[in-house]
């Protein structure tokens, strides 16, 4: 393994891929995946300072956010999904729900991803009439398996997560959970039958 660190995939087109190009790429591919929890703690620090005219920044809300998912007594699973919810802000300025939903997908729930896929449209409620749009957008998922999972979220733990006063966990905090729910995704077109990550 070591041996294959130290080169590189020889092809000019994937067509002209051998077994051995893939081998090479496989060994880059498990300690870079490993590493995926590192790197997005580091992108969510990004939202650190940027209050974009709320009460409290970017980084502070994600952290109420997930603090009072934790106290709440919600699963690991939603607490990591809740300090995660808004982490598509920096480069997703007009879809950060769905930056967000994809980063999480393969490593929760369904619903839990559902959650964190709607939750733009129904944190709207809240807010969505001051800016001329329809509040009641949400309304088009209504019957949806997941809609009251989503609903609840945002009543509970998004539009509450706006408290200069409030004590929210440090990040540290919420490191190792971070790294158990991204420490193999459960869903990924590169997952083997049986659950193995192909690049292992």
């Amino acid at each position: 393994m070591s041996d294959l660190m130290q080169q590189r995939a020889t092809y000019r087109s994937m067509a002209e891929g051998t077994a051995e190009d893939w081998k090479i790429i496989a060994a880059h591919a498990a300690p870079f995946t490993k590493d995926l929890p590192n790197r997005i703690i580091t992108h969510l620090k990004l939202l650190e300072g940027d209050c974009g005219g709320y009460p409290v920044d970017r980084l502070e809300h994600s952290l109420q956010t997930a603090t009072r998912a934790y106290q709440g007594g919600e699963d690991e699973e939603y607490v990591v999904a809740a300090l995660l919810h808004d982490i598509g802000d920096t480069l997703g300025s007009s879809n950060h729900a769905d930056v967000a939903a994809a980063i999480v997908q393969p490593y929760v729930s369904e619903r839990t991803h559902w959650i964190v896929a709607k939750h733009a449209i129904f944190q709207g409620y809240y807010f969505f009439h001051y800016l001329g749009l329809d509040r009641d957008m949400r309304e088009q998922f209504r019957g949806h398996p997941h809609f009251e999972a989503c609903a609840q979220f945002c009543h509970l733990y998004d539009q509450t997560a706006f408290d200069p006063d409030f004590q929210s966990m440090p990040l540290e905090a919420f490191v190792p959970m971070v790294q158990r729910v991204f420490a193999r995704p459960k869903h990924s077109i590169y997952l083997w039958p049986g659950g193995k990550m192909a690049a292992e």
